[in-house]
């Protein structure tokens, strides 16, 4: 998921996004006031009042009661008891004015999206030439102490502030990856990058493309055009669409990249809090609407992500080759607090055209091929140059499955 900007259609779970220090990706849409019936009314308000004297009175560690603290930790734990876990939230103030910085496509951090899921704080995807992926986060890796920290039981946001930094600076994280992989030590080191979001290159040895959208942030369905009509020049004989660890974006920028390839139906229906579904229909014009494709996905394609994978396979325009997507189907709507933290509340659910839902449960492949463990995806800006047997021992499985789909 990401963000709706006022004004704006928008998408945020890739994480959504926090992309100073980390990203967290979400799809939601901004709102400076809110009218709430009264809650200090009644015995709810009265109980948390109580609960939090008896802490400012009796604690015996004075140092551990800070105000701002608790107050965001009550609210937190608020929210997670909605069960939504990892998709609804609390931002702190912090957490807000790095979540502000998701439309410049300027980044300052370790640029790794991460979510808190199942009680642990989880690695979703990192950025395209991020600082995180080079150090060799991955898809699911777990983050189990920051700077010798341990990091169980924290909320997402003291999270953040740990591994947020300036750039230059480091920051070492103990990652485990599951289900039972080894712990490893990565030494990170923090700066300010650039995302190139649309990436494409021929296959080595193939008269196919390799298409790489690596989130939906803002323009990029006018950089899909444009690659879109340079790749139309080339002789190509199909498109290896990939959508792996691709977090999310803006919900607008991820129709208008799904209608380049649809003739006609829905990208997607929303449904809402009073279960109304309404279809959001492929918009007419689309410059590759027979080229032959294949979509790539993994663990970590989310949010807007999903739902341009979920149109494509619904419409039987493209096989869907990886593994099972994150499951973040829904808009979130970010209402702001007095202090300058907000509530990241679901509001609305996302269906595939066919009505299958997302959230929480992802979108599982035509075709279930893993990566080997050690084995990143390869991307179009690493194969430039490549020769088909460099390409082949890369082991990238589900990039050569694609490719053996399409010949």
């Amino acid at each position: 998921m990401r963000f709706k900007l006022p004004g704006r259609s928008a998408d945020a779970e890739t994480l959504l996004a926090l992309f100073v220090g980390l990203v967290i990706g979400i799809t939601c849409e901004h709102i400076a006031a809110f009218g709430l019936v009264p809650w200090n009314d009644g015995p709810n308000y009265r109980l948390i009042s109580q609960a939090g004297n008896l802490i400012h009175r009796y604690y015996v560690d004075r140092a551990a009661e800070q105000p701002p603290s608790l107050t965001y930790g009550a609210i937190s734990g608020m929210v997670n008891a909605l069960g939504d876990t990892g998709h609804s939230r609390f931002l702190s103030p912090l957490m807000v004015k790095q979540f502000a910085q998701i439309e410049k496509n300027k980044f300052q951090g370790i640029g790794a999206e991460i979510q808190s899921k199942a009680g642990h704080i989880v690695i979703v995807a990192p950025l395209d030439g991020s600082p995180a992926q080079r150090a060799g986060l991955k898809p699911g890796d777990i983050i189990l102490q920051v700077n010798d920290q341990s990091v169980a039981g924290r909320p997402l946001d003291q999270v953040v502030r740990q591994i947020s930094g300036p750039p230059g600076t480091s920051v070492d994280l103990t990652v485990l990856t599951p289900p039972a992989g080894p712990t490893r030590q990565i030494a990170v080191t923090r700066a300010t990058f650039q995302v190139h979001n649309v990436t494409w290159s021929t296959i080595p040895g193939t008269h196919l493309v390799q298409l790489r959208i690596a989130a939906f942030d803002s323009g990029v369905a006018a950089d899909l055009r444009k690659a879109l009509i340079a790749i139309k020049k080339q002789p190509v004989a199909g498109i290896v669409l990939d959508l792996r660890d691709n977090p999310g974006g803006l919900l607008n920028e991820a129709v208008d990249s799904a209608s380049e390839f649809l003739q006609g139906g829905n990208v997607f229906l929303e449904k809402n809090a009073r279960g109304v579904v309404k279809p959001v229909p492929v918009k007419s014009g689309g410059e590759a609407t027979s080229i032959p494709m294949v979509v790539l996905v993994n663990q970590g394609t989310g949010s807007g992500a999903e739902i341009v994978a979920g149109a494509l396979e619904d419409a039987h325009r493209a096989p869907l080759v990886g593994q099972t997507t994150f499951g973040t189907g829904t808009l979130l709507n970010e209402f702001k607090l007095a202090d300058g933290s907000a509530l990241l509340l679901a509001t609305e659910e996302w269906l595939t055209p066919s009505h299958s839902v997302i959230w929480h449960k992802g979108i599982k492949p035509n075709v279930t091929v893993a990566l080997a463990a050690g084995v990143s995806p390869l991307f179009p800006e690493s194969e430039r140059g490549m020769s088909a047997k460099q390409l082949d021992d890369r082991h990238d499985a589900q990039l050569l499955q694609a490719v053996a789909l399409l010949h």
